[in-house]
Parts: C-alpha cells; structure tokens; sequence
C-alpha cells in the first residue's frame, strides 16, 4: 500500500529482516518445557508477526513513549539518514515524542471514502464488492474501519474526483472526500547523548530481545524487536515483530482467563494462533499485520504470562483448525447467550460451514429446529430460560440494562455523525423496535424512528450504534411515566460479543464435563479440522485483491 516515506523503506527492510530471521531461529522467549517434552518451533510454525502495540502514536502531540531494555541490557537504535546510509546507536532509555516539521508550503491531503463499518469482517465484503464493480478499494481503520478508494490507484485530484463523479452517476449517495491541509508534518523524535534526532522510521532492539514499553501510566515489556512507522492517517504506530508461540503468551491468559479449565486454555490457544494467522491482512494499508486490542486479539506482550497457558503453547505447538484444508475464520466471544451464531447474522459476507447456529450446551434444553428464535415470543421465551446452557455460572449469560430516550438519543446522534449519515442532528427518538430477527436470534434490523426520520441499524451496527447492548441477542421493552409517555428502553439479552465460534465461558463448562480441546473446538467448530500449520494455508478465500 502507499507510503508516504517509501523513499527510505527498502534500506530499512534489509536490517529488519536479517533481524527477524534471526529471531526467528534462535528465541521462543518460552519456559523450559514441562511433559510433554516437545521439539523447538519450527520457522513455519513460528513465523514472526507484525504486531501495532500502540496504533495511533502521535495522534496527540503530547504522546510520550519511554522504552527500556531489561537490567543490565542495552537498546539498540537503528534508522536511515537523509543521504541513505544506516544509524545504530546504543542506549539504556529511548524517550520517544513527536516534533512538527513545518512545510514551506500548506500541502493538501485527500481520498475518497467509499464506506464505512463497525467491523473488519464487513469492511473487507465491501471492498470485495466495490473490487467486483472495478474500484480497487483497500481497508482501513482511521476510528472505525473505512474502505477507501486505493490510494496508490488514485492517486490524483482528478482521479479522484472522476471517480466520485462516475458513482453519483451510477446512483452511490454514500462515497465522498475526505480532505485536509497540512501545515507540518510529525517526526518521531529522540535524543541520545547530545544530539535530538527527528525520523520517520526507527527499528529497536535489545540483546535480550525483552523491551519494556511505558505509556499512559502502564509498563508492558515485551519480546522480540520494535519498530516505529508511519500509518496512513498521519501518525505513527509501534510494532512489535515477535514469533508467533512468543505472541501467544501474550494473548490467552488474557483472552481466556489466567485460572481457566487446561483444555479450555488449549482450545482457546488454537483458536488464537488461528486467528492471528488467518487475519494478517487486517491492515496493510498500515504496513503491519495485527493489532493488540479487541478488534483483533488483546496481546499485552510478556506480562500476565501464567504456566497453564506456557504449557498449552507448547503442548499445541504449531496446531490450527482447517475447514477443507484452509484455515478457519477462527472468530471467539466471550459469550454466547446459550445459542451461537452464524457468520452472516453478525457480518455481510459468505457464510462459513463451520459456524453455525446450535444450542450452546452439551444436552440442548430448546430445540431450534422446532422453536427457532426469529420471533419476539421465541426470543423472550428462550432468554428467560436459565438453567441447561454452557456457561450459566457467567455474570453476562443474562443480562439487562436501560437508558433514557435522551441518552439513547445521544448514542445515535453520535453514531449518525461519526458515519456522516444525512440524519444527523436528531433531537429526540420516538421510537425503536426490531423488524428483523434471525433463527439464532440476533437482531438483523433495528428500526429507530427520530424527529427526522427512519434510521435503520443492521446486524452488529445496533450495537455499535448503542451504548446498552452487549450483543445483538436482545429483545425492547418500553419505560413508560404516570402520563403514559415513553422515557426510555429496558434491553433485556444474553451474551457478551458477536456471539460466533467458541463461547470462551462455554468452553469453561466443557472443560469442567471432561471434555478435550478437540472436542471442544468441534463443538463451536463442526467440521472442522486439527492439524499443523503450513504456509500454504496462508491465503484465506475472503481476501480481497491487491493492488
């Protein structure tokens, strides 16, 4: 994808990766292995990952980051000059700020944005689509995720503009441009010894390839080398490059729990080195693969690491789940609400054969091929049903929240701005109820009346829209005063999350009956199977076409 600084990438690249072959060959960064004894990670197995730790440095220009190496250690700093030679220089702190380089000149930036999405999953099904009409689209995710008219493509004023042009002319209300003038630009900038440095690009590494990052009041060391780069919004991003078993230290105790049941832990691992290598396109137009948060996995680099997950690491080294010999879209939840839900009742997009709509229990109490959930009676019937599901013990296997006519009013009103919906303004709802339910229950339309129209929320957008909701399995009940007037909505639902693939708490309830990791991953992943990874099955048949 475009980068503004390419000029100086491929002397970087060199160093960068002789460094993560390097790592690659000689560090896991796990714990002497306990039984069962397992061979060292192979470099297939454990590919390193491009991980954005922090996405958007620089976005304040008050962003500070103070990095450390390990006692005794030292950091090593590498970055290209002006003329295209290579820096390394060597220090025991590197405190990272931003500087604006003032332009001789305003310089105007602009792109086209095509569409906008609560989610990774639907972006990318609207990039297939505007690719199948002949507009080459790339993801991005300046807050959230947009399809953007690739920029490397149009890259022009009248490029973009004839094609903006071309889509009105074909009936499109939704594309527009993004535009703005700049009157610097950011550097990163640092001193050591006696002399402040501004760059763009910046590669650090310690001899113990253990870094510790401090930021916003938070220390998180982590493993593997760093690196600072520009993003396609105007800031910065620090990426961890740290082997793929190393990675996973760092994501499933958080993900599932540190004192989680061992084969929920095992499941939960397989499920997470699945996803981390079905999803590394989620943002190339930024020039990493992952990120560190819920949009991806949450990865918090080597603190929090706890034997139970160290020893599923190795104990499913190199493991992934396949369907027809391609990897899984490997998508989890903290909860199911007793029902999982198909791919499409969540995302626009192909549905999965491996994920589907199934009573989330062992011995199911409702029967779904006589009773599906597609209507209110069904819904509030199976929600008020508490007992015979996987993971009941759970404080979000029921739930119930509410908020005012003015506060439901402000979600929305911030959501319609945050969109650029032509709704925008509202000054009072008048009404909201569900229009459209699936069999697995989730709401599919949500139909909100306000005081300038019909706004229609579908699938996860009725939670993104909303603060109350904490999945789409819910069901309106209206809060009325003495007068009989509306004041608000009670949300009454089950679940925590999109409710698709494994039910993180549901996984502890298995574990609990004896059940295995296989056996769990082929109850949430029917037809699924089990298997070492290999590079062939890197290419996932929903990726969109590169430029």
């Amino acid at each position: 994808m475009l980068s503004l600084h390419s000029n100086v990438m491929p002397l970087f690249r060199i160093s960068r990766w002789a460094t993560i072959a390097l790592l690659t060959a000689s560090a896991t960064l796990l714990p002497t292995p306990t039984r069962p004894q397992t061979a060292p990670p192979s470099q297939a197995t454990n590919r390193i990952l491009e991980v954005g730790i922090v996405q958007r440095f620089g976005q304040e220009r008050s962003d500070r980051l103070v990095l450390k190496p390990i006692s005794g250690d030292r950091l090593t700093v590498e970055f290209a000059n002006a003329d295209g030679s290579i820096a390394q220089l060597q220090t025991t702190q590197l405190t990272l700020e931003i500087r604006d380089q003032p332009l001789a000149e305003p310089q105007p930036q602009e792109w086209v944005v095509l569409s906008d999405h609560a989610t990774f999953e639907t972006a990318e099904h609207s990039a297939k689509q505007w690719a199948s009409r002949g507009v080459v689209a790339e993801v991005t995710q300046p807050g959230r995720w947009q399809v953007w008219a690739d920029r490397q493509v149009y890259n022009t004023p009248l490029l973009r503009r004839k094609l903006l042009e071309n889509l009105k002319e074909a009936g499109e209300t939704e594309p527009y441009l993004q535009s703005e003038v700049l009157n610097a630009t950011p550097k990163v900038s640092f001193q050591i010894g006696n002399y402040r440095y501004n760059r763009d690009r910046l590669q650090i590494t310690s001899g113990q390839q253990r870094i510790q990052v401090a930021a916003d009041g938070k220390t998180i060391p982590y493993g593997g080398t760093l690196t600072v780069q520009p993003n396609a919004y105007g800031d910065f991003t620090l990426v961890n490059e740290v082997p793929m078993e190393t990675y996973l230290r760092g994501v499933v105790p958080h993900e599932i729990g540190p004192q989680a049941p061992y084969t929920a832990v095992q499941a939960q691992t397989v499920i997470a080195r699945t996803y981390a290598l079905r999803n590394l396109r989620r943002f190339r137009a930024d020039e990493y693969e992952l990120c560190a948060t819920v949009h991806c996995q949450v990865y918090k680099g080597l603190s929090g690491t706890v034997e139970r997950a160290d020893r599923a690491i190795q104990t499913t080294q190199g493991q992934v789940l396949t369907y027809d010999n391609q990897l899984v879209d490997a998508l989890y939840s903290a909860h199911t609400g007793g029902i999982t839900s198909p791919f499409e009742d969540i995302w626009d997009g192909e549905a999965r054969p491996y994920l589907q709509a199934r009573i989330d229990a062992a011995n199911p109490p409702w029967d779904l091929t006589q009773t599906p959930l597609n209507s209110e009676a069904a819904i509030r019937a199976f929600l008020g049903q508490e007992q015979g599901f996987n993971g009941t013990d759970s404080p979000v296997f029921r739930w119930q929240r509410q908020s005012t006519i003015t506060e439901l009013t402000a979600d929305l009103d911030r959501y319609l701005t945050r969109t650029k919906n032509p709704l925008a303004g509202i000054q009072r709802i008048v009404r909201m109820a569900v229009t459209e339910r699936s069999p697995s229950g989730r709401i599919l339309t949500l139909s909100i009346t306000t005081d300038k129209g019909i706004v229609e929320l579908h699938k996860t957008e009725a939670r993104s829209a909303l603060g109350p909701p904490r999945s789409t399995l819910f069901y309106l009940e209206p809060l009325l005063d003495a007068q009989n007037n509306l004041t608000g909505y009670r949300f009454i639902g089950g679940g925590f999350g999109h409710g698709v693939g494994l039910n993180q708490y549901g996984s502890y309830t298995l574990a609990r009956q004896g059940w295995n990791y296989a056996q769990i991953l082929n109850f949430y992943y029917p037809g699924t199977s089990l298997q070492p990874f290999q590079e062939k099955l890197l290419a996932p048949p929903t990726e969109i076409p590169e430029s």
